[in-house]
């Protein structure tokens, strides 16, 4: 893993009796790949990973390495309630083959630093894997600051990267200016792409992606090579679909995009369920308006 790049946070595709569709799933993954994206991340929130068994999540990380084939890495999110069953976890995505981990802080529960230290401390040496640390205040009311990070990379020499969530665009150099070269620093915002790369962000780990790979890769390379006209003309346009990402109900619009645009379907598992009424109706709106103007 160099951690560099759009990476997608991959969503999981859903049969109508709401079990996986591992052919879809290996088809999606691989497009995202042939239009630019430097890996795949599967099992995160966007990829409702909280709604699926053990099993399920393997199975998913083995479809993922199958059809990417080595062409480029699949990442495992690492998330669970306990402490034994994200180690569980992390295990399992090193004998499937992953690349590496995304780790998360644990669900539901909002530890203080001691505990949320060991938690991922736990995670990252369950396996030699290269990972990422997932740094969410906002959904998941854990703060890993970027002095906290620090004492993390400190004594865990597979965690190269994070991905930082916070949507404060500060965070990308107070984590420079403390962490140097030590650490890959990718934004895991939509809407704050553009700010967070001109800022020295050197990946994204993105969600529109899912619909949109080609132009997420040229937004990100414009971004990155310093080609502000051009990555703002596509931020521009990009944006009423990027702000999709931050909202409670961003997996059912991304979902619901990438049926739009013939790349998947909005199938969402319960407690989800699929955007109706008025709610549907405006989104609709924003995603064809979008594609009516499809640069």
């Amino acid at each position: 893993m160099d951690w560099m790049g759009v990476i997608p946070a991959v969503t999981t595709p859903f049969h109508a009796d709401l079990s996986v569709d591992h052919e879809f799933f290996a088809q999606h993954v691989r497009w995202l790949v042939e239009n630019g994206c430097a890996g795949v991340v599967a099992l995160g929130s966007l990829g409702e990973g909280a709604t699926l068994t053990f099993e399920e999540k393997e199975a998913v990380l083995r479809t993922a390495v199958r059809a990417l084939d080595g062409t480029a890495p699949a990442v495992a999110g690492v998330s669970a309630l306990s402490t034994e069953e994200a180690v569980r976890i992390a295990k399992m995505a090193h004998d499937a083959g992953c690349a590496g981990l995304m780790v998360l802080p644990p669900y539901v529960y909002t530890g203080d630093w001691r505990e949320m230290k060991a938690h991922v401390g736990a995670v990252l040496r369950a396996t030699p894997l290269s990972s990422m640390l997932y740094n969410n205040p906002v959904a998941y009311k854990t703060d890993f600051v970027p002095e906290q990070v620090c004492e993390l990379l400190a004594e865990h020499e597979n965690l190269q990267a994070i991905k930082e969530s916070s949507a404060d665009v500060r965070r990308v150099a107070a984590l420079r200016a403390l962490a140097g070269n030590r650490l890959k620093i990718l934004v895991g915002v939509d809407d704050l792409i553009f700010e967070a790369a001109m800022a020295g962000a050197v990946g994204w780990i993105a969600g529109l992606v899912n619909a949109f790979p080609a132009e997420s890769v040229e937004l990100f390379d414009a971004s990155i090579r310093g080609d502000r006209e051009r990555a703002f003309e596509i931020y521009k346009w990009f944006l009423p679909l990027l702000r999709m990402d931050t909202v409670p109900k961003f997996v059912q619009l991304i979902k619901l995009v990438q049926e739009e645009v013939g790349m998947g379907s909005a199938r969402v598992r319960p407690p989800r369920l699929e955007l109706a009424g008025a709610e549907l109706e405006q989104a609709l709106r924003v995603v064809r308006a979008a594609l009516a103007a499809r640069p």
